[in-house]
């Protein structure tokens, strides 16, 4: 079983920067798809970036160039860099582990979630 927990998030003005980190316990993560999700009220959680073992990383196109995802495996952690900022960045987000190595668009495919952690960003 993994725990994930994630941290970083907060308020800050649109074209500012934040970085969301996620520490997994219970059991290693090296072996599995990682990625970030993120969700507004009434809507469906939308993948953001995922990367697998091997550091291959997918990018929303909405957000590709301003948000970049990596790991350790080593120490077990997964970040989200968040520059440039927008008002639409707003949303809870979540860390979340495939139940195996390949990485999907799709939650359904992810089998271990954090409890998220909320990011406004505001003009």
């Amino acid at each position: 079983q993994v725990q994930l927990v994630e941290s970083g998030g907060g308020s800050v003005q649109a074209g500012g920067s934040l970085r969301l980190s996620c520490v997994a316990s219970g059991s290693t993560i090296s072996n599995n798809c990682m990625g970030w999700f993120r969700q507004l009220p009434g809507k469906e959680r939308e993948r953001v970036a995922t990367i697998n073992p091997d550091g291959v990383t997918t990018i929303a196109g909405s957000v590709k160039g301003r948000l970049t995802i990596s790991r350790d495996n080593a120490k077990n952690t997964l970040d989200l860099q968040m520059n440039s900022l927008k008002l639409e960045d707003t949303a809870i987000y979540y860390c979340a582990a495939g139940r195996d190595r390949w990485c999907y668009s799709s939650a359904k495919f992810f089998t271990y979630w954090g409890q998220g952690t909320q990011v406004t960003v505001s003009s």
